[in-house]
């Protein structure tokens, strides 16, 4: 698992007006919260910020935060953009706990598709039906993401939850919870019964109070 560190620096003023001179100065309030010390308010730098964001670990990885010269392993649990700009606005960090079991939703790498049965044949759709999955495990055995090989996957095959192959001491908590949370992830099928399905989809009914309605406005 790789180190990604992020340096930050603490803050003393809180407060919406506060958050606004921080924006304008190309910094992004933030907090750290959890574990056994009190939440800790602290300003990160706006534009490597948004450089690490577009990657997919910094969204499911444990990150380094160097504040102030003191490290914070945490992870990202929320994250607050501008609703038309290229700008955080606030980001939430809890504090881990090595010891302690974490859940995190990771994204999954789909492998070999373009060499399978399925994906050689011009006639099959091959549809992704997640592309992260929550699994649960201690800090030290978190995956940045999991591989699916789909080199042997056929028309008509469908890929489960269950049948992801995980690392050592990870699981999908979603699994316990019985048969029918055991999902498709991947499903193959010829592209004639995609079309099918989308034909017989059922039309929802317009009420008779809304027909009549339009028929009164047409008079």
């Amino acid at each position: 698992m790789s180190e990604h560190i992020i340096k930050a620096t603490g803050r003393n003023v809180e407060g919406k007006g506060a958050s606004r001179r921080l924006r304008r100065a190309a910094s992004i309030p933030a907090i750290i919260y959890g574990g056994k010390a009190t939440p800790q308010p602290i300003q990160l730098d706006h534009e490597k910020v948004w450089l690490a964001s577009q990657h997919e670990w910094f969204y499911s990885s444990i990150l380094t935060l160097d504040v102030d010269g003191k490290s914070e392993s945490v992870l990202l649990r929320d994250m607050q953009r501008h609703p038309y700009k290229q700008i955080i606005m606030h980001l939430d960090f809890q504090r881990v706990d090595e010891n302690q079991a974490i859940r995190v939703a990771v994204p999954l790498h789909f492998l070999n598709e373009d060499k399978s049965p399925a994906g050689k044949a011009a006639d099959v759709v091959v549809t992704h039906e997640l592309n992260e999955v929550e699994i649960s495990c201690l800090p030290k055995d978190l995956p940045e993401f999991l591989e699916i090989d789909l080199s042997a996957l056929a028309v008509g095959d469908i890929v489960h939850l269950s049948e992801l192959k995980l690392p050592k001491g990870v699981e999908i908590p979603e699994l316990k919870l019985g048969k029918e949370h055991d999902v498709a992830v991947v499903i193959a099928k010829h592209g004639k019964e995609e079309a099918e399905e989308a034909v017989e989809a059922p039309v929802a009914e317009v009420p008779a109070a809304k027909v009549a309605k339009k028929d009164e406005d047409k008079k």
